[in-house]
């Protein structure tokens, strides 16, 4: 109180004086006041009073009529009725027009007063609940919004149906701002053409047929500059070259920096506003509906790849399977059914349900990060390689070739050599047997006798290699049958000992750690020996006068590792993958070292025949390491 505006409109100027001197100034209102119902009409339009007094009986206009004008322009101005009539039919039409308050004259001062206050008080719980409904109306707007928002969220990340998801966009937007029509072109990159992906009210065959060049348009002006355009009723505007529309909202698609489409809602008809409000909710839509054409174009290329890979591994002849980290199958091509009669139903479940052969759920079953190998026999003798190979984030792959025309030729080969191998020893016996008859049968010259030397000793060196090659063909062949549970170290102490001599030959220190409570190993003794022998042999030929060769054993785990260590002139990277092969011998072995490229074969063959694992550690100039582990024998 004390700010309000008072407005008096009565014709008799003591009751206006009495009003605005004796009761209202001192109350504190401000107060304005005249003698006829049109100057108080033309007053209160001007002046916006907080409250109206009005006689009845007034020149002009009466105060009904004042009453009733003035509530068509403004509904909640309190309005105070005063007269010197008290019928009834005078309060009924007043209470029916909406009068605040009646009094009839003659009225005392305080009752003027506390009318005054409760109309004023009334007009502002009115004033309140009216803010409260705007509030109110625009939360439930906002509301309206975010569930609007909400549905679309749901829509993108539930359904990878575009045309579902734009055409929800599309329809939200329409919903939202109450626009008449609604679209969403999308822009052709190769032809430079927006055409309509989604719409709303339109008509199916201009949906259809509409293509709009980027320029000289609205939407290519939103596509251009990225940034949402927005017409009104003062700009209504030709769109498309085909109507007007009054009111218009633009916004653009964004992906990545760039704009692939723009989202609109329009009214032809006037009257209907757009508000920023419902640009940014708009706006909000159109992100939705760029990240779903996002997502199906990324969809479509993934799936596109998915069947490209499908039908590759569908295709290929090698064997693939992959299986989660549980071990549970996610895939099998055709290959791998057949060979292990997996159906198509077994996926997702475990391996040990698809498939029944050990060694290769044994394969499965292996732990670390770096691939293992096995060859596995299947029922119809064929004998397929497999790589188990671990995939971060997936599990693991077996991948399998059928290499049983390699065993077959390796079996041929291996027979061959077998037999020549065993066809050469008698020739060579004869041959040396002839030899010491030439130094029996009487004297010989001193060049004779180097001729001599010198066939004795390629003899020599043949005999050697083709026992080595007979070797090779008995342990490949299986025929090592009788095993038996051998101490590793006193077998590795017997290999070195009877290799001492060559090494103080060359003044080579000879280092040897092999304890004596290592675990049993079960296998042919003899192989046993002669895989550390070849071992310790080729670090001693390899390794410079004045070098060191270490021999180091020891148990982990229920396995035998065994050590063979030098400090020679290393294996270059590049030969270390044939090391194992037949007849291989590295690129930087010094010239006139003897050597037949069948010892690491031997050995290799020996470690695989005792199901064990052998590898080499090699660094040029500094040596190398070899490393075999084989299984201890069962308690």
């Amino acid at each position: 109180m004390g700010e309000e505006l008072i407005l008096v409109a009565e014709d008799s100027s003591d009751i206006r004086q009495f009003l605005e001197d004796v009761v209202l100034k001192p109350a504190g209102y401000r107060v304005r006041s005249v003698g006829d119902g049109m100057s108080a009409l033309t007053l209160a339009r001007e002046l916006h009073p907080d409250l109206v007094i009005t006689d009845q009986h007034m020149p002009s206009l009466g105060g009904l009529d004042l009453l009733r004008r003035l509530r068509a322009d403004v509904p909640h101005l309190p309005i105070i009725l005063i007269t010197s009539e008290g019928s009834e039919d005078l309060v009924a039409q007043a209470l029916q027009a909406g009068v605040s308050d009646y009094l009839t004259k003659p009225f005392e001062g305080d009752r003027m007063l506390a009318a005054v206050g409760r109309a004023l008080a009334e007009a502002r719980r009115g004033q309140a609940l009216q803010e409260a409904q705007k509030v109110t109306a625009r939360l439930e707007r906002r509301l309206s919004d975010l569930e609007a928002l909400s549905l679309i969220g749901r829509t993108v990340t539930a359904s990878l149906d575009l045309d579902q998801v734009l055409t929800t966009v599309v329809e939200a937007a329409v919903r939202l701002t109450g626009a008449e029509e609604g679209s969403l072109l999308l822009l052709d990159e190769d032809s430079g053409e927006l055409y309509m992906r989604a719409a709303k009210n339109f008509d199916q065959e201009f949906v259809r047929t509409f293509r709009l060049r980027v320029e000289d348009s609205l939407a290519g002006q939103v596509i251009a500059t990225g940034n949402p355009i927005i017409i009104d009723e003062s700009t209504p505007q030709k769109i498309k070259t085909s109507y007007l529309v009054h009111s218009l909202i633009y916004v653009p698609l964004r992906i990545g920096g760039r704009t692939i489409g723009v989202l609109g809602v329009d009214n032809r008809s006037a009257g209907r506003t757009m508000t920023k409000d419902e640009v940014t909710a708009i706006a909000a839509m159109a992100d939705y509906a760029a990240i779903a054409v996002e997502n199906a174009r990324l969809y479509t290329r993934s799936e596109g790849e998915r069947r490209k890979l499908e039908t590759v591994l569908t295709q290929t002849e090698d064997g693939v399977i992959v299986v989660d980290p549980d071990n549970r199958l996610v895939l099998a091509n055709r290959t791998m059914q057949e060979a292990f009669g997996i159906n198509e139903g077994m996926v997702g479940k475990s391996m040990v349900e698809a498939v029944d052969d050990p060694v290769l759920l044994s394969l499965l079953r292996g732990s670390g990060e770096v691939p293992h190998r096995e060859e596995i026999t299947l029922r119809d003798g064929r004998t397929w390689n497999a790589q188990r190979t671990p995939i971060p984030g997936v599990g693991q792959a077996i991948v399998m070739q059928d290499i049983s025309y390699l065993k077959a030729l390796d079996r041929i080969k291996s027979e061959f050599v077998t037999t020549v191998s065993h066809d050469l020893r008698s020739p060579l016996t004869a041959i040396l047997g002839y030899v010491d008859l030439i130094e029996k049968s009487g004297p010989v010259t001193e060049q004779q006798a180097d001729f001599v030397r010198r066939v004795r000793l390629s003899v020599g060196q043949i005999t050697q290699l083709i026992s080595a090659l007979l070797d090779l063909g008995r342990i490949e062949a299986g025929l090592d049958s009788a095993r038996e549970n051998a101490g590793l170290s006193t077998l590795a102490g017997y290999a070195v000992e009877g290799l001492r001599a060559a090494a103080e030959a060359k003044k080579l220190t000879l280092e040897v750690d092999l304890p004596t409570d290592l675990p049993m190993v079960s296998g042919v003794p003899l192989r046993l020996r002669q895989l550390v022998a070849n071992l310790v042999e080729n670090a001693i030929r390899y390794t410079p006068e004045g070098g060191k060769v270490s021999v180091r054993a020891q148990a982990a785990e229920g396995q035998v590792i065994v050590q063979v260590s030098d400090n020679g002139s290393g294996i270059p990277p590049a030969d270390q993958p044939y090391l194992f092969d037949k007849f291989f011998r590295a690129s930087n072995v010094p010239a006139g070292v003897p050597g037949t490229g069948l010892g690491l074969s031997i050995v290799k063959s020996i470690v695989d025949s005792h199901n064990g694992r052998i590898w080499v550690d090699s660094k040029l100039g500094e040596g190398s390491t070899f490393t075999v582990v084989l299984p201890a024998a069962a308690s």
